[in-house]
This record gives C-alpha cells, sequence and structure tokens, in this order.
C-alpha cells in the first residue's frame, strides 16, 4: 500500500499527517501529529517569522520527520501558508525548513490551499451532488469554497485567520465594543464578494473545518477536548452560534479557557474565528453549520495518491527495464506479449496490495518475472518454466540484485503447474521472507498470463476491486476474450488458494 506524508506549516500551528491509501478502501492514517508554533505572530506585527519561532518550527518539524521516516512513506509534500507567504524573511525560513526536513517546503498560493483543502473534504466525506459551502478558519488566512456536484467552482482566499485578526483587531481582554464592532466591519467587508459570487443559496450543506471550528462544535456539544475526534460531521445551529459568539466575546482568557472543549491556546485566538464563522452563517444565510476533521493535509495525501507519487518505486527503472527486454528479446519471447503481461501483472499488484500487504518495491520483481516467464521456450516448450527459472538464475542480470535475479528465477519457475513447496530445492534456497513473496505474487503473476492467453493482448484494460470478500476482475475490450476469462477462471483457484478470497472474471458491458 502506497504510504505518504503531509505537512501543512500554517500560521498557527504546524500540522503532520501519514496515512496508507487503499484502492477503493478509506485511507488508513498512520500517525498524526499537531504543534501550536504561532508563526504568524510576528509576521502579523513585525513583517517577519521571529527567531524564536523559526527555532521551534525546525525543532517541531524535525522530530515530526522522524516519525514518518521509519513508516516508510513513499513521497512527501510539505507545504506553508499564510504567514509565511507574507513573511519578509520567506526565504531564509524556507531554506532552514527544508533542510530540516530534507524535503523542500513550497510556499502554496490561497488558491491551492483552497483546491487541497475541498480535496481533503471530498475525500473523507464525498458530496458528489449538490452545492456546498466549505469554510477553513486558519492561523493567517481563510478559505471560503463553493463545491458543486463533487468539484471545486470557485474559492476566495482571505486575509481572515484567527492569529491575525487576534493581533490587528483586539487589544483588550476581554475585547472592547469597539474593537468587535471593527472585527465585524472588516470580516464582513472581506467576505462580501464571496457572498455576491456564491449566492445565499440554496445549500445542500455547509462544512466549517480546522481548529477553530473543531472547538466551537465541541464546545457548543459539550464535548471534552479529548474526544475532539467524535464530533466530525456535527453541526451547531446559526442560533447556537451566535449564542456562543455573545458568550466568549463576554469573557476573559481565563474565562474561555474554562469553556469545556476549548484548549487552552485556542482560547487565546478564540474570539475572532468564531466571530468569522457567525459572519459566514449570517452573510450566506446558513441555517447550521458542520463539522468536518477533513483538512488541508487529508488533501495532500489525496492529491499524492491520485498522482500516483511513489508508484514508480512498483515499477522497473528504465536501465531495468531494457534488460529484462533486451534478454526477452535474445531468447525470442514475443515482446507484445510480455509488455502486455508485465501491464496487467503491474495493475494486480496495485489493486490488491490491501490484501497481499508487500512493499511497493516487490512489484518490480512481479514485472520483471513477467517479461521472463517464458524465456524457457528458448530450450524447450515441454518444462518450459524449468527452463526459465534455470536461465535467470543463470543469466548476468545488471541493475538487479543477486537476491531479487534468485526471487526473479523462483517466479519464473512457479508460473505454471506446481506451487512453490518445501519439496523444491529452488524454495529452499530462498529465506522465510522471501518464500512468503514468492507465494503471494505467483497468483497474479498466473493471472496475468492468463489474461493474454491468446498473445494478441485482447485486453485492453483492467479493473480490479475488493467487494464484500470476493475479487472482481473486470475486462475491458472490444474484442473476444473468452479465451481469457476460461484461463483466467483456471488460475483463479490457486488465487483462491493463497489469498483465501474467491475471485471472479466479467467482461465489462461497453
Amino acid at each position: 500500500m502506497p504510504r505518504y506524508a503531509a505537512i501543512d506549516i500554517g500560521s498557527n500551528s504546524i500540522r503532520m499527517l501519514a496515512a496508507e491509501v487503499l484502492p477503493g478502501a478509506p485511507t488508513r492514517m498512520l500517525a498524526s501529529e499537531r504543534q501550536v508554533t504561532r508563526l504568524g505572530q510576528g509576521v502579523f506585527r513585525s513583517g517577519e517569522i521571529e527567531p524564536a519561532a523559526m527555532k521551534l518550527a525546525c525543532e517541531v518539524l524535525a522530530r515530526m520527520a522522524g516519525i514518518y521516516q521509519k513508516l516508510d512513506v513513499v513521497g512527501v509534500r510539505a507545504v506553508s501558508t499564510s504567514a509565511v507567504r507574507d513573511a519578509r524573511n520567506q526565504i531564509q525560513f524556507i531554506e532552514t525548513v527544508s533542510a530540516v526536513l530534507g524535503t523542500r517546503v513550497e510556499v502554496i498560493s490561497g488558491q491551492e490551499e483552497a483546491r487541497l483543502i475541498h480535496l481533503g473534504v471530498q475525500s473523507r466525506w464525498p458530496h458528489p451532488a449538490g452545492r456546498v459551502l466549505v469554510v477553513d478558519v486558519g492561523g493567517g488566512s481563510a478559505e471560503l469554497i463553493l463545491s458543486e456536484n463533487g468539484r471545486l467552482t470557485t474559492a476566495f482566499s482571505k486575509p481572515l485567520g484567527a492569529v491575525r485578526l487576534t493581533e490587528v483587531f483586539l487589544q483588550h481582554d476581554p475585547p472592547t465594543p469597539l474593537e468587535l464592532h471593527r472585527l465585524d466591519e472588516f470580516i464582513q467587508e472581506k467576505i462580501a464578494g464571496a457572498v455576491d459570487r456564491f449566492g445565499r443559496g440554496p445549500w445542500t450543506r455547509a462544512i466549517a473545518t480546522s481548529a477553530t471550528a473543531a472547538a466551537v462544535v465541541c464546545a457548543v456539544n459539550r464535548v471534552a477536548r479529548s474526544r475532539r475526534d467524535s464530533v466530525d460531521r456535527l453541526r451547531i445551529t446559526r442560533a447556537q452560534l451566535r449564542k456562543f459568539y455573545l458568550e466568549v466575546a463576554a469573557r476573559d482568557l481565563a474565562g474561555r479557557r474554562k469553556i469545556p472543549g476549548i484548549g487552552p491556546r485556542r482560547a487565546e485566538i478564540l474570539v475572532p474565528g468564531v466571530a468569522l464563522l457567525r459572519m459566514v452563517v449570517q452573510g450566506f444565510q446558513l441555517p447550521s453549520l458542520y463539522y468536518s476533521a477533513a483538512g488541508l493535509r487529508d488533501g495532500i495525501i489525496a492529491d499524492l495518491a491520485a498522482r500516483g507519487v511513489g508508484r514508480e518505486f512498483s515499477r522497473l527503472s528504465r536501465e531495468q527495464r531494457g534488460v529484462v527486454e533486451d534478454m526477452a528479446r535474445r531468447y525470442a519471447v514475443p515482446v507484445k506479449h510480455v509488455r502486455k503481461v508485465a501491464g496487467l501483472a503491474a495493475t494486480l499488484f496495485d489493486s490488491l496490495q490491501p490484501l497481499h500487504n508487500l512493499p511497493v518495491q516487490h512489484g518490480k520483481l512481479l514485472e520483471a518475472a513477467a517479461y521472463l516467464h517464458d524465456t524457457g521456450h528458448y530450450v524447450s516448450d515441454t518444462s518450459h518454466h524449468k527452463h526459465s527459472h534455470y536461465l535467470v538464475t543463470n543469466s548476468d542480470m545488471p541493475a538487479f540484485t543477486d537476491r531479487e535475479r534468485q526471487m526473479i528465477a523462483a517466479l519464473c519457475r512457479f508460473h505454471r503447474k506446481a506451487m512453490p513447496a518445501l519439496g523444491h530445492e529452488v524454495f529452499q534456497s530462498l529465506s522465510t521472507a522471501e518464500k512468503k513473496i514468492v507465494v503471494l505474487l505467483v497468483p497474479l503473476l498466473r493471472l496475468a498470463d492468463s489474461l493474454d492467453r491468446s498473445h494478441e493482448q485482447r485486453v485492453d484494460a483492467l479493473e480490479c476491486r475488493v467487494e464484500d470478500g470476493q475479487v472482481i476482475l473486470r475486462l475491458r475490450s472490444a474484442a473476444d476474450t473468452d479465451l481469457e476469462i476460461w484461463a483466467g477462471e483456471r488460475a483463479a483457484e490457486i488465487f483462491r488458494q493463497v489469498y483465501s478470497h474467491p475471485l471472479s472474471l466479467e467482461k465489462a458491458r461497453r
């Protein structure tokens, strides 16, 4: 399963998420970290990230990198948002934290931030139909996003973050009526363009994301801060939000910290965040606001997965592919056939990762074996799988390690006839871990080979999904694939024995 890490360097806090993306299944969280750093405080006050904040950010990022580096992630994206966008010492900060992470940190635009937030919400809570308003209250900016039928239509990024508004407008504790009035006027002015552009409804749903929204929903629903994860998808009404705003605006910091569900640091910047949510509900005439625990980090993970980042680790490098293709030609193997088998095998490996649980790099072994499994025909058509094993074992294969070559040879040996068993000398020579890998990959190689049984590349594409405990292979083709389906059904029994899942094949309707 591909594993990714996302870093969000925000104006108020730094967040990290490491997750495993399973085809056709919910994303599985591996690690999640958050640390308040208040990078934006200095920026909104003096225009620069302060040295103490930069030092703290480096310490936090080093710790987070240490966590996700132990999880074998194949892709990392680190982004910084409003405070770093505005900082005069942006270049110094980016160079410093990038060196700490070992990954280049991007300064993303407000539009890219909105795109990723929308993608994160859709990945965790899909809304394929209707009009949805998403509002994200960050430390330095707020994003207002219009989603129609699951697609981002328009987005605005405004300087309405909770840290920024606190620094600019609130000098007293509790805030004075004049400060609150000026705050409301500023928010109203900044969101007016979005209200005019989006309209006032009708809305299928309005969703708020971010820690401020989580704190408000927790407080209104009397949920302890330690149980914040349980409020995902809960809602608050317009009346509840207005009542809560009046309560927090009248309290001083000590009083706000006593509110259940509100953390001590969140209490410092709570009033502007609640004021913004109240003005959004009022401006768009929303009856209620739902909370989603998804956000920027989830969007980064979904984006990395959608772009196939890290997939190259399960595919042969250009040099490796050249080695196996040259070897296939040397032994008169039909290259079009083995290319098709290799492509089908790669699809099976990626789609069935939830079942085999193998690290992505083992996909290369399967792909190489797909190219070489028929080399034994050069010696004899009789027992050609054994001859394939001999040729691969005794060939010079630059760009592959010795152990990789031995495992590829074993896959060629067992691509037909008997499955690996302790009585096979070939199998005995492998380590326990290598034996497990070979056993799991052999059924995939057999299936891929079966799906080009005619050697005519009749299968244009292969869809594979796990559904209700059953694996379903759907063949897309304009040609007759009866032979391929028959051969695949014969290989399905071996698949069932190894994976304990029945497998069925069908041709997709055109």
